[in-house]
This record gives structure tokens, sequence and C-alpha cells, in this order.
């Protein structure tokens, strides 16, 4: 896990909210407070869509919704005249984009091994933070997935032109 400070946050949440950038992440929670506290739980409601839409939409076996499904809603609730005082979102590495990273990384790990790869975005006293984050469904001593993960988002945020210092 690495802990990363984002010190050009006008330009990142113009990224993040404005553009593609972030779309292809699963959003598995945001919890957006100004005058109340907005929280978005991002479990996918597959009964909501029929089989038809499912497929269509690119959402066939996932467990929560890609960002750019809720991306123009989260913008809706930040955009104005004042400054949140605090939000989070908390971003999960799509299955398909799990297996690839498994393969490219040439893991000994399997997707069934990995209950998720995690970007967490905090804002809060002014300072945006990213920590990354993964979670195991098995047992074990292996830190190579998590260094490799760590380099990943990194050449990721460099890759968008995304500052950030490592704290």
């Amino acid at each position: 896990m690495i802990a990363l400070k984002l010190p050009e946050i006008k330009d990142f949440m113009n990224k993040l909210l404005g553009t593609e950038t972030f779309d292809h992440f699963l959003i598995r929670e945001a919890a957006i407070s100004g005058s109340c506290t907005w929280a978005l739980d991002g479990s996918l409601h597959t009964d909501f869509y029929s089989k038809e839409e499912l497929a269509a939409q690119g959402l066939t076996g996932l467990s929560c919704l890609p960002f750019g499904h809720v991306r123009t809603q989260c913008f809706d609730l930040i955009k104005g005249k004042r400054t949140p005082s605090y939000f989070k979102f908390v971003f999960l590495l799509s299955p398909a984009n799990l297996a690839r990273t498994l393969e490219q990384s040439h893991s000994s790990f399997l997707p069934e091994d990995i209950t998720g790869m995690f970007i967490n975005l905090k804002y809060q006293h002014g300072s945006l933070l990213l920590t990354t984050g993964l979670s195991y469904r098995i047992f074990s001593a292996d830190k190579s997935l998590e260094q490799e993960w760590d380099s990943l988002v990194k050449r990721f945020l460099k890759k968008h032109e995304i500052t950030f210092e490592e704290l």
C-alpha cells in the first residue's frame, strides 16, 4: 500500500469528474459532504436491467458499476461556488483488468485469490490523498502483487499527467 498526496487538486478533479480518465474503474462507494452528506453505494443491482441491457452496457459479471455510469451525478454534487468539506471515492479494478494485471505481471496469484485491487481517494482539510490497497481471499506472505499494483497506479497517474507526492 502506498499513500500519495495529490497537490494539484483542481487539475485532478477536472480529470476525475470532467474526463473519462477513471471511467473504466468500478466505483465501490463514494461519500460527498457539503451542506449534507451524499453516500453512493456502487453495488450493481442486476435485476434492474434486462440481460440484453447488461450485455450492451458491458455490465455482465460485474458487482459494481463502472465510474463512468455515475461520474456526471458526482460532478453535479461537487460543482458550485463552495468546495465540499469532505469526499471519498473507493475505486475497484474490474475483473477483466484484474485478470489482465495478474497475467501481465506474471503473478502466481489467480483472479479468484484476489477480492479486489483498490484506489482510495479522500479529500479532507484542503488536502487530497490517494491510497492503494489490495484484498486477498487467501493468506499470503507474498507482497509482490501489492508492489506491482502500487507501481501500476503510479504509472497510471504519470500517464495522465497527474502530479503526486509520495508520503
